[in-house]
């Protein structure tokens, strides 16, 4: 009698176990448990990793140090987006392992890192995040795009921390209505807003044509979800899309949305099943 060959689960590490990474997790055990485990888990603070690890039931993932992290996986989730952020992808891609990156908007001008992971036969996984189109404007980079514009408009209290806000001290109580807060490049968008506007960047590396992606950001008290439209002109016609996200429930600085887009992305990369990617 033939015997049945087991199928051998991806391991997957996950550094940073705030809330993204906590419903990564949450996700890999409910949903994902047939093709991936959480091997390890890392955090800077070590109780929130104990913490996740609880709720998982396996307090043995808990690693002290990055290195040990990696060691335990075949891929790492980067849900951190931390002033090191590019240095945690190069360690794990150095070690060949393949990186789910939610802080997309530090690998906007890391050109050296996704050269690396070529060399290293291993991946870096994008995930589409709170928007809509990005395997149109993939499609459409193939020719010329003429202009791009990604209008995003969110309540003041998920902006209200980010250094663009600090810098020119805004005060959100005397935001009374919808107004345009910030109009500029990608690069000074993901520098002023670096926990609110990763979908710039994800335009961005999609559409490869960075210098003609112009941002804006709105903001009004009276506005309910985190809203993206963009608007993209060039050879193949005209494209406009807009999603309405709900926030995540642990986290208002981010579209519920955007993570889901990273469980479905790590789940089409241990499926091997790609749709409109």
């Amino acid at each position: 009698m033939t015997q049945k060959k087991k199928r051998v689960q991806l391991k997957v590490g996950i550094v940073g176990c705030g809330a993204i990474g906590s419903r990564i997790a949450d996700s890999i055990k409910k949903d994902l448990k047939n093709f991936c485990h959480v091997s390890g888990l890392y955090d800077i603070h070590e109780e929130k990793a104990f913490k996740l690890a609880k709720s998982l039931k396996s307090l043995k993932s808990v690693k002290t140090s990055l290195n040990d992290l990696i060691k335990s996986c075949d891929c790492m989730v980067e849900a951190i987006n931390a002033d090191n952020t590019k240095q945690i992808i190069a360690q794990a891609l150095k070690a060949k392992r393949s990186v789910l990156a939610m802080s997309v908007g530090k690998l906007l001008d890391a050109d050296n890192l996704f050269t690396l992971a070529k060399k290293n036969n291993c991946q870096i996984l994008l995930p589409s995040g709170a928007i809509a189109g990005i395997d149109a404007i993939k499609a459409a980079s193939l020719v010329n795009i003429k202009s791009i514009t990604l209008t995003t408009r969110k309540n003041p209290s998920g902006l209200k921390d980010s250094p663009y806000f600090i810098k020119n001290k805004i005060n959100i109580s005397k935001i009374k209505k919808e107004t345009e807060i910030f109009s500029g490049s990608v690069a000074s968008a993901v520098k002023y807003f670096p926990q609110n506007i990763n979908v710039a960047a994800t335009v961005a590396l999609a559409s490869q044509c960075k210098n003609k992606l112009k941002v804006r950001i709105l903001c009004s008290p009276h506005f309910k979800t985190n809203s993206h439209e963009i608007e993209m002109v060039g050879d193949f016609g005209k494209m406009v899309t807009r999603t309405e996200n709900l926030v995540c429930p642990d986290n208002p600085k981010t579209s519920y949305l955007a993570v889901l887009s990273g469980i479905q992305t790590l789940k089409q990369y241990c499926t091997g099943i790609f749709i409109g990617t």
